[in-house]
Protein backbone atom coordinates (compact mmCIF):
# COMPACT_ATOMS: atom_id res chain seq x y z
CA UNK A 1 0.00 0.00 0.00
CA UNK A 2 2.63 2.50 -0.41
CA UNK A 3 2.73 5.18 -2.65
CA UNK A 4 4.70 5.86 -5.92
CA UNK A 5 5.85 9.06 -6.83
CA UNK A 6 3.66 11.96 -8.10
CA UNK A 7 5.95 14.26 -10.23
CA UNK A 8 3.85 16.35 -11.55
CA UNK A 9 3.31 17.64 -7.71
CA UNK A 10 6.71 18.24 -7.02
CA UNK A 11 9.00 17.71 -3.77
CA UNK A 12 7.53 18.86 -0.36
CA UNK A 13 9.13 21.75 0.83
CA UNK A 14 9.48 22.09 4.58
CA UNK A 15 10.78 24.55 6.89
CA UNK A 16 12.88 22.81 9.67
CA UNK A 17 12.39 25.45 11.75
CA UNK A 18 8.58 25.36 12.11
CA UNK A 19 6.33 25.01 15.14
CA UNK A 20 8.99 23.06 17.65
CA UNK A 21 11.82 23.24 15.45
CA UNK A 22 12.94 19.87 16.09
CA UNK A 23 14.14 16.52 14.41
CA UNK A 24 10.54 15.43 14.18
CA UNK A 25 10.04 17.25 11.19
CA UNK A 26 12.51 14.98 9.31
CA UNK A 27 11.58 11.87 10.69
CA UNK A 28 7.59 12.52 9.86
CA UNK A 29 8.44 14.01 6.54
CA UNK A 30 10.70 10.41 5.89
CA UNK A 31 7.97 7.83 6.72
CA UNK A 32 5.59 10.23 4.28
CA UNK A 33 7.40 10.07 1.51
CA UNK A 34 8.13 6.52 1.80
CA UNK A 35 4.68 6.05 1.85
CA UNK A 36 3.22 8.68 -1.07
CA UNK A 37 6.63 8.18 -2.90
CA UNK A 38 6.70 12.19 -2.37
CA UNK A 39 9.94 13.56 -2.32
CA UNK A 40 10.68 16.70 -0.41
CA UNK A 41 13.13 19.64 0.48
CA UNK A 42 13.92 20.32 3.77
CA UNK A 43 15.49 23.49 5.02
CA UNK A 44 17.06 25.26 8.33
CA UNK A 45 16.90 21.84 9.91
CA UNK A 46 16.61 21.85 13.69
CA UNK A 47 17.25 25.51 14.08
CA UNK A 48 15.70 25.98 17.22
CA UNK A 49 17.97 23.17 18.90
CA UNK A 50 21.80 23.36 19.79
CA UNK A 51 23.18 22.58 18.17
CA UNK A 52 21.55 22.57 15.04
CA UNK A 53 21.43 21.15 12.20
CA UNK A 54 21.53 17.00 11.56
CA UNK A 55 22.71 15.18 14.12
CA UNK A 56 24.22 11.58 14.12
CA UNK A 57 20.74 10.03 15.36
CA UNK A 58 18.57 11.53 12.96
CA UNK A 59 20.95 10.78 10.03
CA UNK A 60 20.90 7.33 11.33
CA UNK A 61 16.51 7.82 10.05
CA UNK A 62 17.74 9.02 6.72
CA UNK A 63 20.32 5.89 6.20
CA UNK A 64 17.57 3.24 8.15
CA UNK A 65 15.05 5.15 5.13
CA UNK A 66 17.60 4.19 2.62
CA UNK A 67 18.04 0.71 3.91
CA UNK A 68 14.32 -0.52 3.83
CA UNK A 69 14.23 1.48 0.24
CA UNK A 70 15.77 2.35 -3.13
CA UNK A 71 15.56 6.08 -1.89
CA UNK A 72 18.37 8.43 -2.13
CA UNK A 73 19.27 11.66 -0.47
CA UNK A 74 21.50 14.65 -0.84
CA UNK A 75 22.85 16.78 1.63
CA UNK A 76 22.92 13.82 4.51
CA UNK A 77 25.49 15.10 6.69
CA UNK A 78 26.02 15.57 10.45
CA UNK A 79 25.58 19.44 10.99
CA UNK A 80 23.96 19.77 7.57
CA UNK A 81 21.10 22.63 7.45
CA UNK A 82 19.43 21.45 3.94
CA UNK A 83 18.95 18.06 2.84
CA UNK A 84 16.75 16.26 -0.37
CA UNK A 85 15.17 13.08 -0.25
CA UNK A 86 14.19 11.12 -3.16
CA UNK A 87 12.15 8.02 -2.39
CA UNK A 88 11.89 4.80 -3.62
CA UNK A 89 9.67 1.61 -3.28
CA UNK A 90 9.81 -0.49 0.20
CA UNK A 91 11.19 -3.78 0.32
CA UNK A 92 9.65 -5.92 3.21
CA UNK A 93 12.32 -8.23 4.57
CA UNK A 94 14.57 -8.01 7.92
CA UNK A 95 16.77 -5.33 8.33
CA UNK A 96 19.92 -5.08 10.84
CA UNK A 97 20.06 -1.24 11.65
CA UNK A 98 22.68 0.60 14.23
CA UNK A 99 21.33 4.14 15.57
CA UNK A 100 24.45 4.72 17.72
CA UNK A 101 25.43 4.85 21.41
CA UNK A 102 23.10 7.90 22.21
CA UNK A 103 20.36 7.37 19.36
CA UNK A 104 17.15 6.54 19.96
CA UNK A 105 16.16 3.08 18.32
CA UNK A 106 11.86 4.02 19.48
CA UNK A 107 12.24 7.41 17.17
CA UNK A 108 13.80 5.19 14.30
CA UNK A 109 11.52 2.41 15.23
CA UNK A 110 8.11 4.68 15.12
CA UNK A 111 10.33 6.63 11.34
CA UNK A 112 10.55 3.00 9.46
CA UNK A 113 7.62 1.09 11.26
CA UNK A 114 4.53 2.43 9.16
CA UNK A 115 6.44 2.38 5.44
CA UNK A 116 7.74 -1.28 6.21
CA UNK A 117 4.64 -2.08 7.56
CA UNK A 118 2.53 -1.20 4.41
CA UNK A 119 5.22 -2.62 2.44
CA UNK A 120 4.29 -6.11 3.87
CA UNK A 121 6.25 -6.25 6.93
CA UNK A 122 9.16 -7.51 7.88
CA UNK A 123 11.72 -7.54 10.94
CA UNK A 124 13.69 -4.65 12.35
CA UNK A 125 16.54 -5.25 14.69
CA UNK A 126 17.50 -1.74 16.11
CA UNK A 127 20.73 -1.28 18.10
CA UNK A 128 21.40 2.23 20.22
CA UNK A 129 19.54 4.03 23.02
CA UNK A 130 16.27 2.27 24.73
CA UNK A 131 15.64 4.37 27.43
CA UNK A 132 16.80 8.04 26.21
CA UNK A 133 15.49 11.71 27.68
CA UNK A 134 13.56 13.26 24.88
CA UNK A 135 12.62 9.79 23.28
CA UNK A 136 9.92 7.71 24.10
CA UNK A 137 11.32 4.06 26.17
CA UNK A 138 10.93 0.72 25.21
CA UNK A 139 8.43 0.43 27.76
CA UNK A 140 6.19 3.25 26.25
CA UNK A 141 6.42 1.58 23.16
CA UNK A 142 5.12 -1.76 24.56
CA UNK A 143 2.66 -0.88 26.42
CA UNK A 144 1.26 2.33 25.21
CA UNK A 145 1.82 3.19 22.01
CA UNK A 146 1.71 -0.49 19.95
CA UNK A 147 -1.89 -1.18 21.24
CA UNK A 148 -3.19 2.13 20.00
CA UNK A 149 -1.22 0.82 16.32
CA UNK A 150 -3.33 -2.89 16.81
CA UNK A 151 -6.89 -0.62 17.09
CA UNK A 152 -5.61 0.88 13.12
CA UNK A 153 -5.30 -2.74 11.97
CA UNK A 154 -0.88 -2.55 12.16
CA UNK A 155 0.60 -5.24 14.10
CA UNK A 156 4.13 -5.66 15.26
CA UNK A 157 5.75 -7.74 18.77
CA UNK A 158 8.86 -6.37 20.14
CA UNK A 159 11.44 -7.97 22.35
CA UNK A 160 14.16 -6.56 24.02
CA UNK A 161 17.54 -7.78 23.98
CA UNK A 162 19.72 -5.16 26.15
CA UNK A 163 18.53 -2.00 27.34
CA UNK A 164 20.81 0.89 26.66
CA UNK A 165 20.85 4.30 28.83
CA UNK A 166 22.16 7.51 28.52
CA UNK A 167 25.37 7.96 27.43
CA UNK A 168 26.75 4.61 26.65
CA UNK A 169 23.58 3.19 24.61
CA UNK A 170 24.41 -0.71 23.57
CA UNK A 171 20.95 -1.43 23.79
CA UNK A 172 19.18 -4.11 21.22
CA UNK A 173 15.43 -5.00 20.30
CA UNK A 174 13.54 -6.57 17.99
CA UNK A 175 10.32 -6.26 15.79
CA UNK A 176 8.65 -8.24 13.91
CA UNK A 177 5.49 -6.64 12.22
CA UNK A 178 3.00 -7.80 9.87
CA UNK A 179 0.91 -6.24 6.87
CA UNK A 180 -2.09 -4.11 7.91
CA UNK A 181 -5.35 -6.03 9.22
CA UNK A 182 -8.77 -4.72 8.27
CA UNK A 183 -9.07 -0.87 9.36
CA UNK A 184 -11.31 0.59 11.56
CA UNK A 185 -14.31 2.68 10.59
CA UNK A 186 -13.77 5.16 12.90
CA UNK A 187 -11.68 5.95 16.13
CA UNK A 188 -13.38 7.59 19.01
CA UNK A 189 -11.52 8.73 22.28
CA UNK A 190 -13.22 11.63 23.68
CA UNK A 191 -13.42 10.50 27.38
CA UNK A 192 -10.76 8.42 29.06
CA UNK A 193 -13.30 7.10 31.60
CA UNK A 194 -12.89 5.70 34.81
CA UNK A 195 -9.58 4.89 36.24
CA UNK A 196 -8.94 0.91 36.63
CA UNK A 197 -5.69 0.06 37.35
CA UNK A 198 -1.99 1.72 37.97
CA UNK A 199 0.95 0.13 37.58
CA UNK A 200 4.08 1.10 38.59
CA UNK A 201 7.26 -0.82 37.20
CA UNK A 202 10.83 -0.16 38.03
CA UNK A 203 13.96 -1.25 36.38
CA UNK A 204 17.43 -1.29 36.96
CA UNK A 205 20.47 -2.22 34.43
CA UNK A 206 23.70 -2.80 35.94
CA UNK A 207 23.08 -1.28 38.66
CA UNK A 208 22.21 -2.65 42.41
CA UNK A 209 18.55 -4.16 42.14
CA UNK A 210 17.71 -2.11 45.98
CA UNK A 211 17.42 1.23 43.42
CA UNK A 212 14.79 0.00 41.76
CA UNK A 213 13.21 -1.10 45.59
CA UNK A 214 13.52 2.68 46.50
CA UNK A 215 11.93 4.12 42.99
CA UNK A 216 9.04 2.11 43.45
CA UNK A 217 8.33 2.84 47.46
CA UNK A 218 8.79 6.67 46.31
CA UNK A 219 6.54 6.42 43.48
CA UNK A 220 3.76 4.56 45.23
CA UNK A 221 4.07 6.97 48.36
CA UNK A 222 3.51 10.34 46.05
CA UNK A 223 0.66 8.04 44.79
CA UNK A 224 -1.23 7.14 47.53
CA UNK A 225 -0.76 11.02 48.98
CA UNK A 226 -2.94 12.01 45.94
CA UNK A 227 -5.23 9.39 46.78
CA UNK A 228 -4.15 6.76 44.16
CA UNK A 229 -3.28 3.70 44.61
CA UNK A 230 -1.70 0.93 42.56
CA UNK A 231 0.74 -2.06 42.10
CA UNK A 232 4.17 -1.93 41.25
CA UNK A 233 6.75 -4.56 39.97
CA UNK A 234 10.45 -4.55 40.08
CA UNK A 235 12.59 -6.15 37.60
CA UNK A 236 16.10 -6.07 36.25
CA UNK A 237 16.91 -4.91 33.00
CA UNK A 238 20.09 -6.51 30.81
CA UNK A 239 22.79 -4.26 29.62
CA UNK A 240 25.96 -4.66 27.41
CA UNK A 241 27.89 -1.65 28.28
CA UNK A 242 25.76 1.24 29.96
CA UNK A 243 24.25 1.19 33.10
CA UNK A 244 20.64 3.20 34.27
CA UNK A 245 17.22 2.79 35.84
CA UNK A 246 13.51 3.79 34.82
CA UNK A 247 10.49 4.15 36.39
CA UNK A 248 7.60 3.65 33.94
CA UNK A 249 3.59 3.84 35.22
CA UNK A 250 1.01 2.95 33.32
CA UNK A 251 -2.27 3.51 34.27
CA UNK A 252 -5.61 2.26 32.72
CA UNK A 253 -9.15 3.91 32.56
CA UNK A 254 -12.47 2.35 31.04
CA UNK A 255 -11.50 3.83 27.31
CA UNK A 256 -7.73 4.83 27.22
CA UNK A 257 -4.34 4.08 28.64
CA UNK A 258 -1.61 6.66 29.46
CA UNK A 259 1.95 5.75 30.16
CA UNK A 260 4.94 8.03 32.04
CA UNK A 261 8.55 7.35 32.23
CA UNK A 262 11.04 8.84 34.32
CA UNK A 263 14.90 7.92 33.58
CA UNK A 264 17.59 7.85 36.24
CA UNK A 265 21.15 9.89 35.58
CA UNK A 266 23.95 9.76 37.97
CA UNK A 267 24.16 10.90 41.19
CA UNK A 268 20.26 11.75 41.60
CA UNK A 269 18.78 10.19 44.12
CA UNK A 270 16.37 7.00 43.38
CA UNK A 271 13.57 8.82 45.56
CA UNK A 272 13.00 11.47 42.46
CA UNK A 273 13.25 9.18 39.79
CA UNK A 274 10.09 7.71 41.48
CA UNK A 275 8.16 11.28 42.37
CA UNK A 276 8.81 12.39 39.12
CA UNK A 277 7.06 9.78 37.58
CA UNK A 278 4.17 9.60 39.94
CA UNK A 279 3.88 13.61 39.82
CA UNK A 280 3.24 13.28 35.97
CA UNK A 281 0.36 10.78 36.42
CA UNK A 282 -0.91 13.38 38.87
CA UNK A 283 -1.13 16.14 36.28
CA UNK A 284 -2.46 13.54 33.88
CA UNK A 285 -5.27 12.97 35.83
CA UNK A 286 -5.51 16.56 36.74
CA UNK A 287 -6.69 17.07 32.92
CA UNK A 288 -9.84 16.69 31.08
CA UNK A 289 -7.93 14.37 28.31
CA UNK A 290 -8.55 10.92 27.01
CA UNK A 291 -4.76 10.20 26.07
CA UNK A 292 -1.28 11.85 27.43
CA UNK A 293 -0.02 14.56 25.17
CA UNK A 294 2.95 12.75 23.58
CA UNK A 295 0.68 10.03 22.44
CA UNK A 296 -1.53 12.28 21.53
CA UNK A 297 1.05 13.64 19.14
CA UNK A 298 2.16 10.14 17.72
CA UNK A 299 -1.27 9.42 17.08
CA UNK A 300 -1.47 11.68 14.16
CA UNK A 301 0.18 9.66 11.26
CA UNK A 302 -1.60 6.10 11.61
CA UNK A 303 -5.13 8.33 12.31
CA UNK A 304 -3.94 10.50 8.73
CA UNK A 305 -2.82 6.97 6.86
CA UNK A 306 -6.73 5.94 7.92
CA UNK A 307 -8.35 9.25 6.76
CA UNK A 308 -6.23 8.94 3.01
CA UNK A 309 -6.80 5.38 2.94
CA UNK A 310 -3.87 4.05 2.80
CA UNK A 311 -4.71 1.16 5.62
CA UNK A 312 -7.38 0.05 3.28
CA UNK A 313 -10.96 1.31 2.38
CA UNK A 314 -12.74 2.89 5.63
CA UNK A 315 -15.64 5.03 5.81
CA UNK A 316 -15.42 7.40 7.27
CA UNK A 317 -12.08 7.01 8.34
CA UNK A 318 -12.18 9.66 10.98
CA UNK A 319 -10.19 9.70 14.28
CA UNK A 320 -11.48 12.06 16.88
CA UNK A 321 -9.56 12.47 20.64
CA UNK A 322 -8.57 14.66 23.26
CA UNK A 323 -5.37 14.97 24.24
CA UNK A 324 -4.11 16.14 28.00
CA UNK A 325 -2.06 19.25 26.67
CA UNK A 326 -2.23 20.06 23.20
CA UNK A 327 1.85 21.05 22.67
CA UNK A 328 4.01 22.44 19.94
CA UNK A 329 4.96 18.98 18.43
CA UNK A 330 1.49 18.27 17.93
CA UNK A 331 0.76 20.92 15.83
CA UNK A 332 3.87 21.17 14.17
CA UNK A 333 3.17 17.05 13.06
CA UNK A 334 -0.17 18.32 12.27
CA UNK A 335 0.91 20.82 9.91
CA UNK A 336 3.73 18.31 8.34
CA UNK A 337 1.15 15.49 7.91
CA UNK A 338 -1.06 17.71 5.39
CA UNK A 339 1.51 18.43 3.11
CA UNK A 340 1.64 14.77 2.13
CA UNK A 341 -2.07 13.37 2.55
CA UNK A 342 -5.48 14.87 1.37
CA UNK A 343 -6.40 14.93 5.15
CA UNK A 344 -7.48 17.77 7.37
CA UNK A 345 -6.39 17.99 11.15
CA UNK A 346 -8.29 20.13 13.30
CA UNK A 347 -6.70 20.88 16.49
CA UNK A 348 -8.86 22.76 19.70
CA UNK A 349 -6.99 24.78 21.91
CA UNK A 350 -8.57 22.33 25.07
CA UNK A 351 -7.09 19.56 23.20
CA UNK A 352 -9.73 17.98 21.07
CA UNK A 353 -8.31 16.69 17.78
CA UNK A 354 -9.77 15.48 14.68
CA UNK A 355 -8.20 13.74 11.78
CA UNK A 356 -10.49 13.23 8.88
CA UNK A 357 -10.52 13.26 4.81
CA UNK A 358 -9.54 16.68 3.21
Amino acid sequence: MTGTSRPEEGPVQLDGSEGEGGGQILRSALSLSLITGRPFHITRLRQRRDPSGLRPQHLACVRGAEALSSSTSEGATVGASELSFTPGPVRPGDYLLEVGTAGSTPLLFQCLFFPLALAGGGQLTLRGGTHLPHSPSYHYLVNVWLPVMHAYGLHASLSLTHAGFYPEGGGEFQAELSAPAEPPRLVDLPARGTLQDITVSSFVGGLPFSIADRQSRAAEAALRERGLYCHSQNRALPVTRSAGTVTFILAEFENTFAGFTALGERGRPAEEVGREAAEAVARFMESAGAIDEHLGDQLLLPAALLAAGRLGPSTPGTTRFTASRVTEHLTTHARVIERFLPVKVAVEPGGAVEVRPA
